[in-house]
């Protein structure tokens, strides 16, 4: 990794290879971007893996909303987790909200055997939790959690520029024990000297590096690139 991780999103081992080919240092790999991403299928995965040689976060993510499901839903995340690990997906991106906004850990508890304290993303419920101080005092001690994926609020990243420079200072203090925030979430390029300015250093993206600049268009190498030399510059 150069100055700072840039993480694509892929929903495909051809987006993939050109995310990596213009300096991507992570891939998160989805499904159903028009809901905001939901599991990869199985082949997918294998695929991406066979594909390129960088590390791969799978989203574990089954609903339209950042509710579990009840148990039943709880269940289905279950089983598609388990499969997603055979089929090679070490590390993930997840997160859960019960009714009250709350990070919803009797649901994460319900799931925990998906991942068994491998590395894990707790994504954009983030930004719709009612107490974020609280949310992310929640999820600290779970096994496996390293990043919050967050734009700061249920806003686009650029908006976000104070509370995420907040939470950043707050995260470096707390050392070993303290996440490391990946911004996301309506991120344009040209946001990104402010937010490095504020101390944010680690990236992720999905539209703004596809052809067309939305989800019909294929992940373009040369906007990855540029992307890399901004957060390298």
């Amino acid at each position: 990794m150069a100055n700072g991780l840039l993480e694509v999103i892929a929903l495909d081992a051809r987006d993939a290879r050109a995310a990596v080919d213009g300096g991507a240092d992570r891939i998160e790999l989805v499904s159903g971007m028009e809901f905001a991403g939901f599991c990869p299928a199985l082949e997918t995965v294998e695929q991406v893996r066979a594909a390129v040689d960088v590390p791969l976060r799978v989203m574990l993510r089954l609903r339209d909303d950042f509710s579990i499901g009840g148990a039943q839903g709880a269940a289905e995340i279950a089983a598609a987790g388990r499969r997603l690990r055979e089929a090679g997906a070490d590390q993930f991106v997840l997160g859960w909200l019960d009714a009250r906004g709350a990070v919803d850990l009797a649901a994460l508890e319900k799931v925990r055997e998906v991942w068994d304290g491998l590395p894990f993303t707790f994504h954009k419920a983030m930004d719709h939790a009612a107490d974020r101080d609280a949310a992310y005092a929640a999820v600290r001690p779970l096994p496996g959690i390293d990043t919050v994926l967050t734009s700061g609020g249920p806003f686009p990243a650029g908006q976000g520029v104070e509370v995420l420079r907040v939470e950043a200072a707050r995260e470096a203090a707390l050392g070993g024990q303290g996440l490391a925030i990946l911004v996301g979430g309506g991120l344009k390029l040209a946001d990104v000297p402010t937010l490095k300015a504020a101390g944010l250093r680690d990236f992720h993206v999905g539209s703004a590096v596809r052809g067309g600049s939305d989800w019909s268009g294929n992940v373009d190498e040369e906007l990855v690139a540029q992307w890399r030399d901004v957060i390298d510059g």
